[in-house]
């Protein structure tokens, strides 16, 4: 039975980070957004506390379960989404292919330190011509005289200015992803120019190129990039959707503060119906994406298969997130526009939620794409679900017939016939073609599409 109460060790997860965010971060969040820097003195204070090692196993991390990290990662967003976004990179993609991978006197030398903060980790997968299809890129790894050694260029590496090492994926073979381990001073990696950006200022993003570089070490079996990446899929989802929780709880409650303050009118703006109605769709908002962050994580805690559930949490949670920062700027008004209130800055950076982890319109034709062509009757539940017969989509392209139970081929529009009395009627109550009201359920992994983490 569902159950989303925390525990006692969830909650002092939840409280410590909450004291960390309101007593250091927030403080700092403006002016980290107007002079953009690396937060380098709050990092080094999250690897204190654990934050780092949290997903890892003992004797690396803490093993805390994944909703106490994505409690975690609310609180410290809702104080800077700049600052989550620079500890979750060094939490997650940062770190994840050293501690599932790296042996010997590289581990010992980079993981430690990394969990505490002192040694800076950056994941380089997106390039110039290659983002959301990372199977199109084209940085390759050639082995010659034992070493593995990388040509390439890559684009959007989150905490690329002041990373230590380099965790990059790069082309062994035809579509063959691998990935590798570079550190900084490597002959032949240049960390490039730096992109300015709308929002998360203070989480540096740059360009990273190699030429003829020399790998530290191959992280993983060769070929094995796609598999490794899909290991932590669902968790950058979940994390980006916590992300926007945090931003969005803290547009929230500054709108609701300021208009029980701001008076017109003789009276304070929240009451008037206008600035009532967008607290209400805010705070709406807001726990119905809370509601499915936590059912995702839940089901995740589970053991189950979760990708479906991970990008739908994702998907909502982010656009939810844009949506309350801007009714935050609307209840503000003119000062909504300000820069001297955040929530001009909570608007631009809650704009990043959307890009990571998957871009808000690759998850959708992910999502529905699964519920198109891949079962028949997708609501079913348990082993049944399973053997339930496929349609191939080039049956479909053909217009072929589905198999038993499916419907009607070609046609996706029309609904499979319905009898008894329950037959839908059109409008003018004779037949109608829009009756059936289409079944959802799970989508299968996306293989390459919509796997962009956080900007990296």
């Amino acid at each position: 039975m569902l159950d989303f109460t925390l525990t006692e060790e969830q909650q002092a997860t939840r409280d410590l980070f909450r004291e960390f965010a309101e007593r250091e971060v927030r403080p700092l969040a403006a002016e980290l957004d107007r002079e953009p820097r690396f937060p380098a003195e709050l990092f080094r204070r999250a690897g204190e506390l654990g934050f780092f090692g949290m997903r890892y196993p003992a004797p690396d991390g803490s093993g805390a379960d994944l909703l106490s990290y994505l409690l975690a990662v609310e609180e410290i967003a809702r104080g800077s989404l700049a600052v989550a976004a620079a500890c979750t990179m060094q939490s997650l993609m940062g770190t994840f292919f050293v501690q599932r991978h790296a042996q010997g006197e590289v581990r010992e030398r980079l993981l430690a330190p990394a969990l505490r903060g002192e040694v800076v980790g950056a994941i380089c997968m997106t390039e110039p011509d290659a983002g959301s299809d990372l199977f199109s890129m084209t940085t390759r790894a050639e082995q010659r005289d034992g070493a593995w050694r990388l040509t390439g260029r890559k684009t959007w590496v989150t905490s690329a200015p002041v990373a230590d090492m380099f965790t990059v994926f790069a082309r062994t073979g035809e579509r063959e992803l691998s990935v590798f381990l570079l550190e900084r001073g490597s002959p032949g990696l240049l960390v490039g120019r730096d992109i300015d950006k709308m929002g998360v200022r203070a989480s540096l993003t740059s360009e990273v190129s190699f030429d003829d570089a020399p790998a530290a070490c191959m992280l993983g079996a060769r070929g094995a990039g796609m598999e490794s990446l899909r290991e932590i899929l669902c968790e950058i989802r979940l994390m980006t959707a916590a992300l926007a929780l945090g931003v969005a709880r803290a547009a929230f409650e500054d709108a609701l503060a300021y208009s029980r303050q701001r008076r017109q009118f003789g009276k304070p703006i929240c009451e008037f119906q206008a600035v009532q109605a967008h607290l209400a769709e805010m705070r709406t908002g807001l726990e119905a994406a809370r509601a499915l962050v936590l059912w995702s994580a839940w089901n995740s805690m589970q053991g189950a298969e979760n990708s479906e559930g991970s990008m739908m949490a994702k998907l909502f949670a982010s656009e939810k997130a844009v949506e309350i920062c801007d009714r935050a700027c609307r209840v503000l008004a003119s000062y909504g526009y300000a820069a001297e209130y955040p929530v001009e800055r909570y608007l631009r950076d809650a704009r990043f939620t959307l890009i990571g982890g998957g871009t808000s319109e690759i998850l959708r034709g992910n999502l529905a794409r699964g519920w198109c062509d891949e079962r028949c009757n997708p609501t079913d539940q348990g082993a049944d679900r399973q053997a339930r017969p496929r349609w191939p989509r080039r049956r479909r392209q053909a217009g072929l017939p589905r198999p038993d139970g499916c419907g009607h081929g070609g046609d996706l529009h029309r609904p499979a016939p319905v009898t008894g009395v329950n037959r839908p009627r059109g409008r003018a109550g004779g037949r109608g073609r829009g009756g059936a009201v289409g079944a959802v359920g799970r989508a299968p992994e996306p293989g390459p599409q919509g796997v962009r983490a956080a900007e990296g």
